[in-house]
């Protein structure tokens, strides 16, 4: 493991039950770069999320943050390192955007958990970053679905946490809002060198906005690399079960994805 890379497994196994879903995996995440995690459905990609969030017990072997088992870390310990976004996340109701922010602040809190000046100015921060000022006192509930992620993703920033993960952060948003939440993430690669984990579904999102990519089946990684070292055809084919053409993104210059048809028509003919 380089020296760098804060989080990683080794021969982890994780199930629900006796069904194990991610078998006896190991990786390291990149500091400071965004990985995205990319497979068919069922996979193991939230899983394997869960697992490196300390949200998943292991059935064996363990995920690490900055060289100790993280499931041997106290949960404020944890927080004050990884902020983690699940899929649809729920806030009690009448809730604003500003107290939001301000849960993301209990891991600096002291036993009282009084909002400090510090916790204002990193509020403050995260909701200019987020580009959600003008929506700090609102009723969360009264947000559309964009602004909602934006602002569950400002809580996370507000955390301060150096590394983010996000399963399926831009799903169920049209499209002008799935960019808004990526380039917010792209802004805090570039501007903060924060390191970011991602489930994606869309794999031209994936290898536009991320620096590395791990490819997953059947709870196993196929692959891991640069999105030009893993999007080609031959992947495709054998994660994915599709016969794709391969371009080039003319503005990030990354591979492009264009599907053409199961790979069980292509064997049929």
């Amino acid at each position: 493991m380089a020296n760098s890379d804060r989080l990683r497994c080794d021969q982890l196994t994780l199930a629900y039950d006796q069904t194990e879903v991610i078998r006896q995996l190991s990786l390291e995440i990149p500091t400071g770069q965004i990985t995205t995690l990319i497979g068919p459905n069922g996979c193991g990609k939230s899983t394997l999320l869960k697992g490196l969030a300390r949200l998943m017990p292991p059935k064996s072997g363990a995920a690490y943050l900055d060289g100790k088992a993280i499931h041997q870390q106290s949960t404020r310990q944890v927080a004050r390192q990884l902020a983690v976004l699940l899929q649809n996340p729920e806030a009690p109701e009448g809730l604003s955007v500003r107290e939001l922010l301000a849960l993301g602040r209990y891991p600096h809190q002291g036993f009282f958990g009084t909002i400090t000046h510090e916790d204002e100015a990193k509020i403050d921060d995260a909701l200019e970053m987020a580009g959600i000022q003008h929506l700090a006192e609102r009723p969360l509930g009264e947000l559309s679905g964009g602004q909602r992620q934006l602002a569950w993703i400002a809580m996370a920033l507000a955390q301060d946490a150096e590394i983010l993960l996000l399963d399926e952060p831009t799903t169920f948003l049209d499209m002008v809002h799935q960019l808004e939440v990526l380039n917010l993430l792209e802004r805090l690669h570039q501007g903060r060198r924060r390191t970011i984990v991602l489930v994606l579904h869309d794999i031209n999102h994936a290898a536009r906005f991320s620096q590395h990519l791990i490819a997953l089946r059947e709870g196993r990684i196929v692959r891991s690399g640069s999105p030009r070292e893993i999007v080609t055809r031959d992947l495709l084919a054998d994660v994915f079960q599709v016969e794709a053409a391969i371009l080039t993104d003319p503005h990030s210059d990354a591979p492009y994805c264009i599907p053409l048809r199961p790979m069980t028509e292509t064997l049929a003919t």
